[in-house]
């Protein structure tokens, strides 16, 4: 049987992945939601305007939204489907969008509920990077902790 542990990275891989493979879709194409799509564009459009050194290195609204969304689907796709080390690091690297999204939001004065999805994805795939991270040795470590306690106190008792 899997451990929780297991059971908990794998579900928040899923779900994450899917999630941000559904979202990197919709800031790239209209076809999954042609309103969805056009709130992207507008979106993406303020947060270009809000930052004009974006503009003097080259980087567009259109751009800046494509590159977004394509590492979205992409990690998505790692996070679903990949098994071992790139899940991390796909997971690293959404979060890092999520916090960029963030400040975009921050950034042209958004309500809280523009980007409550931001925040709150961004706290699971900390979640799900700080569970993958843990050590699974920690119950070895505190079954070799007892037996050196109990070896202590053997010794203590030859001793007196």
């Amino acid at each position: 049987m899997a451990s929780p542990r297991t059971i908990t990275i794998v579900a928040l891989s899923l779900a994450l992945g899917l999630f941000f493979v559904f979202m990197g879709t919709i800031k790239l194409t209209p076809r999954l939601s042609k309103d969805a799509y056009s709130e992207m564009k507008r979106a993406y459009k303020s947060y270009a305007k809000a930052l004009p050194g974006l503009k003097k290195v080259g980087i567009s609204s259109v751009l800046l939204r494509k590159v977004i969304g394509t590492l979205e689907v992409a990690c998505g796709i790692v996070m679903t489907l990949v098994p071992g080390k790139p899940k991390d690091v796909a997971n690293f690297l959404l979060l890092l969008v999520m916090l960029v999204v963030l400040f975009f939001h921050q950034l042209v004065g958004d309500p809280l509920k523009r980007y409550a999805h931001a925040l709150v994805f961004g706290i699971l795939l900390t979640c799900r990077l700080l569970v993958a991270r843990q050590n699974e040795d920690q119950p070895e470590r505190e079954e070799s902790r007892e037996q050196l306690v109990n070896n202590q106190e053997k010794n203590k008792v030859k001793l007196s």
